[in-house]
């Protein structure tokens, strides 16, 4: 599957397309939420901060203040979509941590603050949003080959492997408790040119969300619960 910077859903449908990008203040949920609107779609976004909700909301994205490792945050956020019908849905938020290498020990602190954003934060917020789906929703959580257990050749990172791997368990129970009303999936972004990427990635953010937009309109129930990389490849578990 070829990278391009743009997508837009392949056949026409009765109404605009409903999406949601949980995390999209930079990167590859920024870039997920801009071609989302570009492509005429209903955007509602979420970000932490007032700079990132001012970003959102210039670019015509129906703008959310939500922090995933906020529980208090996270209860607001199904009345908020009460009623939405998404058909697409991103969840996005997550961060890198200290990069340890294997047998460096993480602190108690940093295991916490990465568990609960990749970890928690994702089992907090997609409860809130099952009542939000459209039927034939596709959910997609932001995974990584690092988590790839049976993948992996070498040590490192061990921390955010280990973060990811529970994601992708999370997101296992998640396609089998939603099976037949949403297609469900984890899936690796690349190596991006971000923040936590940084400058030696081989994508742009705006290559990366392309390849992922295109790979979760590409779906089939048999997909539901799988591993899979940007351009549509199976990934081992």
């Amino acid at each position: 599957m070829s990278s391009s910077p743009t997508y837009s859903p392949p056949s026409p449908r009765s109404r605009a397309l409903r999406t949601l990008v949980i995390g999209a203040s930079r990167g590859i949920g920024l870039a997920l939420a801009q071609q989302a609107v570009a492509a005429g779609e209903q955007v509602v976004a979420t970000a932490r901060d007032e700079s990132g909700l001012m970003t959102l909301g210039q670019l015509g994205a129906r703008a959310i203040k939500l922090d995933v490792t906020l529980p208090a945050s996270v209860a607001t956020l199904a009345w908020q979509l009460d009623g939405a019908g998404f058909d697409r849905v991103f969840v996005n938020a997550g961060v890198f941590g200290p990069r340890l290498r294997t047998l460096d020990s993480p602190s108690v602190d940093d295991f916490d603050a990465v568990m609960h954003a990749n970890v928690l934060g994702p089992m907090q917020v997609i409860p809130q949003l099952v009542d939000a789906l459209a039927a034939d929703a596709r959910l997609l959580v932001m995974s990584s080959t690092l988590a790839s257990i049976g993948g992996r050749q070498g040590p490192g990172s061990w921390l955010y492997s280990a973060s990811k791997a529970a994601l992708n368990s999370v997101l296992k129970d998640v396609a089998l408790a939603l099976a037949g009303r949403a297609i469900c999936i984890a899936a690796h972004p690349g190596w991006v040119r971000t923040a936590m990427g940084g400058p030696g990635g081989q994508l742009e953010p705006a290559e990366s969300a392309a390849d992922l937009r295109r790979l979760l309109d590409s779906l089939t129930p048999a997909d539901n619960g799988g591993l899979f990389n940007h351009d549509g490849g199976v990934l081992p578990w």
